[in-house]
């Protein structure tokens, strides 16, 4: 499907076909700033933190990465006007804002989105992509970190090299945000079978929570939550020690169930005109959101 999603053809009839804006609603907050702080104020009332992420991605033009720096450093500064900071961080995915154009030009625009988030009273975590760009974005969070300690970090658990990744990390004050992952990789790099992404997932889990750091437990899957919140309570992790993220429209009434726990839930609200690629990656990684998609186009039909 993520093969298929990048025909010229399929796009046209996916961002035209009256249905999928109806279907976009599940999983995106909106277009514009304001939708997405008023998804943030929505989620904070019912005691959800969240993760707001300007959809775009492969930026190819020094204009375009700035605007999307621009837009981070808007809805940051949004944030914190409406008391929402201590609520909210953001995401970034480093090929947004110029990582394919040049390096020095993405670190100065990370930069950049860090200071706002420093005088925003909050903190900005750094998204994983294919497999390709994992050591520049790791190198970048290195030098990030010298002086933004609190910039988080993304790790996908179907890349062969995650688990070494997790022991490198799992140090104090360290933010750590462990996924199975959702790009199309190669044999050689990534795990191919479910239960092989599954079992790495939890042995990275095990190595994140027995470290110093502060894991930030990315999954929908029940089993998963479960393990994880067993290994916290063996290694007596208080809650505030960790946190348990999930998407934006999926899952909503467990992310209450598990704040009702008094469980630290991140919500990942992206937010954008640019929401084609990542609606394909979250039709691709579970039939179920296939299925919901294909009704909907049915229905209206």
């Amino acid at each position: 499907m993520l093969n298929a999603s990048r025909r010229s053809s399929v796009r046209r009839v996916v961002e035209h076909a009256p249905v999928s804006r109806s279907v976009v609603k599940r999983f995106v907050a909106g277009d514009s700033v304001a939708d997405a702080v008023r998804t943030t104020k929505a989620l904070a009332a019912e005691g959800l933190s969240v993760s707001l992420d300007h959809l775009g991605e492969d930026t190819t033009e020094r204009a375009h990465a700035e605007a999307t720096t621009a837009a981070y450093v808007e809805v940051l500064d949004r944030l914190a006007k409406a008391d929402l900071s201590r609520w909210a961080e953001v995401s970034v995915k480093l090929s947004a804002v110029g990582q394919a154009l040049d390096r020095s030009l993405a670190v100065d625009n990370a930069r950049e989105i860090c200071d706002a988030a420093s005088r925003a009273g909050t903190t900005v975590t750094l998204d994983m992509e294919d497999h390709t760009t994992t050591d520049s974005t790791l190198d970048v969070l290195r030098e990030l970190r010298s002086d933004f300690p609190w910039v988080g970090a993304v790790l996908q658990s179907y890349l062969h090299r995650t688990e070494a990744d997790c022991a490198d990390l799992a140090y104090e004050g360290s933010r750590v945000r462990l996924c199975k992952g959702a790009y199309n990789e190669p044999e050689s790099v990534a795990y191919q079978r479910r239960e092989q992404v599954d079992e790495s997932y939890l042995r990275c889990l095990e190595t994140l929570l027995r470290g110093r750091g502060y894991p930030m437990i990315a999954t929908h899957d029940p089993k998963l939550v479960d393990a994880a919140l067993a290994l916290a309570g063996e290694g007596r992790r208080p809650p505030s020690s960790y946190e348990l993220q999930m998407l934006y429209g999926v899952r909503p009434d467990e992310q209450r169930r598990l704040v009702g726990e008094g469980r630290t839930v991140r919500v990942y609200v992206p937010y954008g005109s640019e929401w084609y690629g990542y609606l394909m990656r979250r039709l691709a990684e579970r039939p179920a959101n296939v299925a919901f998609f294909l009704r909907a186009v049915a229905t209206r039909g």
